[in-house]
């Protein structure tokens, strides 16, 4: 299992589907841990009684079936699926509203989701989810890139209040991959992940979802950052280094 979930981190997001799918073929005991541990690219779906799309995960599965945010019902149609209580539901409702809003000032579009459910030990966990496509086919602005995807998974655990105070355990995954084909960049092709955790002891007195909005809110910075530097700075100084720029000779002026 170890050696397993070594090889999935070193796996480009990209080809994470096809691997996940060979080592459950081969570790069909560990099929539970694999699904549970693996960040896999985020698909979408269309409630069509509401119109709109949702995206898939492993938080809002239950057998085959994918429960929607909007109309809190399972697609395909499933009798028995798991639902969370009235009050959960009603801040589940509220956190997609919420998250919209923030998708749409910070990645210009895309898709949110964010599903809620009971934990074991009294207390709830979120997960808030977005997918966007940047590629120039669909909602890339710029129209630069052939394909381009930034899927980003965020779960919360909150535990039970403590003298006005809860604890968060926030992890954040980011899976990036983007595509170049054109005459003035040529064909270029980089993908990654990176994961990240975060605790903190907050008050309740403004609300769960305040608190998990500003923590979602630091560590995408830090995400973004971290992904600048390792990825976009390291392959840029490889280039540099591989094909240095053409030195510009300074010439002075005759004295």
């Amino acid at each position: 299992m170890e050696a397993a979930m070594g090889l999935m981190r070193r796996m480009p997001p990209k080809h994470t589907e096809t691997a996940l799918s060979a080592l459950l073929s081969l570790m069909p005991q560990h099929s539970s841990d694999l699904l549970s541990q693996v960040d896999q690219p985020l698909q979408v779906l269309c409630d069509v009684e509401y119109g709109k799309e949702f995206i898939l995960c492993e938080y809002n599965r239950d057998a085959d079936s994918y429960r929607s945010p909007w109309s809190n019902k399972y697609h395909p149609p499933l009798e028995d699926g798991s639902l969370p209580s009235e009050e959960l539901r009603k801040l589940e409702i509220e956190a997609n509203d919420i998250f919209a809003i923030y998708r749409d000032q910070y990645y210009e579009g895309g898709i949110s989701s964010v599903y809620m459910w009971e934990d074991d030990n009294e207390c709830f966990v979120g997960c808030f989810l977005i997918k966007k496509d940047g590629s120039k086919t669909g909602q890339g602005r710029r129209g630069y890139l052939q394909e381009g995807a930034w899927d980003a998974i965020h779960v919360i655990e909150v535990g039970p209040e403590e003298e006005g105070t809860s604890h968060y355990r926030l992890t954040s995954t980011v899976m990036l991959s983007l595509t170049t084909d054109n005459e003035s960049s040529g064909t270029f092709s980089l993908s990654g992940s990176i994961r990240r955790q975060m605790n903190m002891h907050l008050s309740v007195q403004e609300g769960h979802l305040c608190n998990m909005g500003r923590m979602i809110e630091e560590m995408e910075s830090k995400l973004r950052n971290s992904l600048d530097q390792v990825y976009f700075g390291k392959t840029k100084e490889m280039v540099c280094t591989l094909r240095p720029p053409s030195e510009v000779v300074m010439r002075l002026p005759d004295s």
